[in-house]
């Protein structure tokens, strides 16, 4: 009998994939470079329908045709280098589905490479982490329609479901499906970094002890802010060290990795003139932790702002931060969902932002409660260029800003970094105001560079003798 799906790549995510598709009963071959990660898969699939192979022939032929496979492959070169090994054997109809990080524009290479060999081609965005991945992870397919209908019945079933909805949904053509799962892991280093800096005034200007600013959270949790994020904040305070009795907070170096998506989310809005400061400050507050050493000598030379402890009203502080962190999310989604709006332009992609808020309510890793109301925007103004001038959202800013004002203000007279709250409010004040001083720089570009300008009472380019 032929495998009905095949899965490559069985790391973490692979193995968990490929254990997902059994528990739905189908018969999946499964191949890995290194045979070790092949064994301990089948000793952990406890009898469920995964048939192993060591070689990339045999496994292709054990599918059934059109062939299905699933790449669960390191984003770069691995991927090209399987997909060498995989073409000799394939035949026109036979899809491949790379499901790894892959940035859009390879995804696009590929694509055009093997449709010209008949090969049908999707890249596919999944969020969820390794345990979304095992029970139900957001899915993002981009490619031909056609070809992703022919997986969609698998797809959906692996996906997690909110209701009787699987958070699985047809993205767009070629790269659209991995550009808008990159973008989405741009939202996700702003949300995390503004949920830090949440926890950071908390602790460094209300001297909360860790245990009750987990409480805090969970607490935030019940409400508007409930969110995966926001729940593991509560759970990663109350973790122990088992070797110190510490909080485990407490004995974690604060340097933070990353793997580029966010980079490349950064990239692409400079590249096209598309704003997302909120995303690249997150971005650059995990490059300046990692010049920890540096850091380090710093703290003995560089002075703060020379205070006394003010005696702030805490319970009125905790709400002013709830009011901040909220502000602060709906700013970054705000920066994340225009960059998808202006690059579904750009590439005239037509990506469904309202679907695209539904499926990223379950599975993923910036799943939270107000994605329905993003959702409810979207389907309220298909065209709708930004979340802040959505009725809901403008009324929430409206009232919440006077919070995120007063818990900036009070980091910078503090000393206290907060990069992505700071430049949430920036941002709000930039969209906001209708006259900026952008005359100025354009004024200075033509004095020095002769570069022209626009004027407000007449339509043309001009250039003036500055001197």
């Amino acid at each position: 009998m032929f495998n009905t799906i095949g899965v490559i790549g069985l790391g973490v995510m692979g193995s968990n994939i490929a254990l997902n598709m059994a528990s739905e009963g189908d018969q999946i071959a499964v191949y890995n470079y290194t045979s070790d990660l092949t064994d301990q898969l089948v000793q952990k699939s406890k009898g469920q329908p995964i048939n192993p192979y060591y070689d990339i022939q045999d496994f292709v032929e054990s599918l059934k045709t059109p062939r299905k496979i699933f790449l669960m492959v390191t984003a770069g070169k691995p991927i090209d280098s399987v997909i060498d090994s995989l073409v000799p054997f394939l035949e026109a109809g036979d899809i491949i589905m790379d499901g790894g990080n892959s940035h859009y524009e390879d995804t696009e290479r590929r694509y055009s490479e093997l449709i010209a060999k008949g090969i049908g081609y999707l890249g596919i965005g999944i969020s969820g982490g390794e345990v979304g991945a095992l029970n139900g992870p957001s899915i993002m397919p981009g490619g031909d329609k056609d070809v992703y209908e022919k997986v969609a019945p698998f797809l959906t079933k692996i996906a997690d479901q909110v209701g009787d909805t699987p958070c699985c949904v047809y993205i767009g053509p070629k790269g659209a499906g991995h550009f808008v799962k990159m973008v989405h892991n741009g939202i996700e280093y702003a949300d995390m970094q503004l949920i830090t800096e949440a926890y950071t005034f908390l602790r460094e200007k209300l001297l909360l002890p860790i245990d009750e600013i987990a409480d805090i959270f969970a607490t935030w949790n019940q409400g508007e802010l409930k969110s995966y994020l926001i729940e593991i904040t509560a759970e990663i305070l109350r973790k122990k060290d088992e070797r110190t009795g510490l909080s485990l907070i407490d004995v974690i170096l604060d340097k933070v990795g990353q793997k580029g998506t966010g980079k490349w989310t950064s990239i692409q809005a400079i590249d096209n003139g598309i704003p997302s400061s909120i995303i690249t400050e997150s971005l650059f507050a995990r490059y300046i932790s990692s010049i920890k050493e540096e850091r380090v000598i710093a703290e003995t030379i560089l002075e703060g702002p020379s205070m006394e402890q003010q005696n702030l009203d805490k319970d009125l502080w905790i709400e002013y931060v709830r009011q901040a962190l909220y502000m602060g999310k709906v700013c970054a989604y705000a920066q994340g969902f225009s960059q998808y709006k202006m690059s579904s332009d750009l590439y005239d992609w037509n990506l469904p932002l309202k679907d695209m808020a539904l499926i990223f309510r379950g599975g993923c890793i910036i799943r939270a409660e107000f994605l329905n109301v993003i959702s409810e925007a979207f389907e309220a103004e298909a065209n709708l260029s930004n979340l802040l001038i959505a009725p809901y959202f403008a009324e929430k800013v409206k009232e919440y800003q006077f919070a995120l004002r007063k818990v900036v203000c009070e980091g910078i007279n503090s000393g206290i970094s907060l990069p992505c709250l700071s430049t949430s409010l920036s941002y709000y004040d930039s969209y906001r105001t209708g006259r900026s001083n952008a005359n100025l720089l354009q004024a200075q570009r033509d004095y020095f560079g002769a570069h022209t300008y626009e004027r407000t009472d007449m339509a043309g380019v001009f250039h003036t003798d500055w001197q």
